[in-house]
């Protein structure tokens, strides 16, 4: 009785789990089926969205040209044109997704899409904050008609000529031909000068005269050979001034303009310049005195330390 009733029930079991195997069958056909008439019906949006996709693949490769040749004119170094070029493109290619999600009814797709960007966008922006920061200090710089490759600029800390700018740092080649990086967020929050912005500056000179010196003698010499030796242009004139009674002279300032557009030419100015003022002042015989010092070793103190062993 006992072998029969386990046979009994072993056929049920397998009469089930047959029934279960063609249910899932059945199951997996009907969901193919479904999915059949649903790629059927809605292969005209497909076809749709693919066109949408490949007219904004054009719209962004002749907007990426056009951006770089018109937009991007003023714009002189080449990697940061390609970075934005890119930039551009991408951002057409993402519109033209957006919409061919749309065509073909994917709205739950597209919400989840633009809130999972929306969260991914948050969490690369906390983690790059400082490459971020640099990245839109490199547009700005891009922009920015004050500084350009081969101007000679200083900052706080650093001087030389710019040889790169990109998105993320500016690169300068010191005097010394040592090459300094500097990010561009900390380059554009920080004054810098441009010495190549203007073609013409100012040179100044100290200097000072013996006390026994004809003052406008001093004067007009200095103006009339430096004069002689770099011209003024319209508007410009050389300027001196005395400005102080010195320690064993009286001290002047001059000043006047020359083509100077980084400081390597300002000192080549500045060396010429004192060569002639201390040439024509020996030829005049005025005196440039240098400090003079008193030394007082305490000469009555010494006598009466002698006079005291004795």
């Amino acid at each position: 009785m006992q072998d029969q009733s386990n046979t009994t029930t072993e056929a049920s079991t397998g009469i089930k789990n047959a029934f279960n195997v063609n249910d899932a069958i059945n199951g997996l056909w009907d969901k193919l089926d479904g999915w059949l008439d649903t790629i059927i019906l809605k292969l005209p949006n497909f076809i749709v969205a693919i066109l949408v996709m490949v007219v904004f693949y054009f719209i962004a490769k002749g907007l990426k040209k056009v951006v770089k040749r018109i937009i991007l004119k003023k714009v002189k170094e080449e990697s940061v044109k390609q970075m934005l070029g890119q930039i551009t493109s991408a951002v057409i290619m993402l519109i033209g997704f957006f919409v061919a999600l749309g065509v073909m009814d994917l709205d739950k797709v597209l919400t989840s899409v633009l809130a999972g960007a929306g969260v991914v966008g948050l969490a690369i922006g906390l983690a790059l904050q400082g490459t971020l920061s640099n990245t839109v200090s490199g547009f700005i710089l891009s922009f920015l008609p004050k500084i350009s490759i081969g101007d000679f600029i200083e900052t706080d800390s650093e001087k030389g000529f710019v040889t790169e700018i990109n998105l993320r740092n500016v690169t300068i080649r010191r005097p010394d031909n040592e090459f300094t990086v500097i990010p561009n967020s900390t380059f554009i929050d920080n004054p810098f000068t441009n010495y190549s912005l203007s073609k013409r500056s100012r040179v100044i000179i100290n200097c000072g005269v013996g006390y026994e010196s004809d003052l406008q003698k001093v004067e007009d010499l200095t103006v009339k050979i430096i004069g002689d030796s770099f011209k003024q242009e319209e508007g410009e004139e050389i300027e001196f001034y005395y400005n102080e009674f010195g320690d064993s002279s009286i001290n002047f300032i001059l000043r006047f303009w020359a083509d100077s557009s980084n400081t390597k030419e300002k000192l080549e100015h500045t060396h010429k310049a004192v060569k002639v003022i201390k040439m024509n002042f020996d030829k005049a015989n005025i005196n440039i005195p240098f400090p003079i010092r008193t030394l007082d070793f305490g000469k009555n103190k010494l006598e009466m330390a002698s006079n005291d062993r004795h």
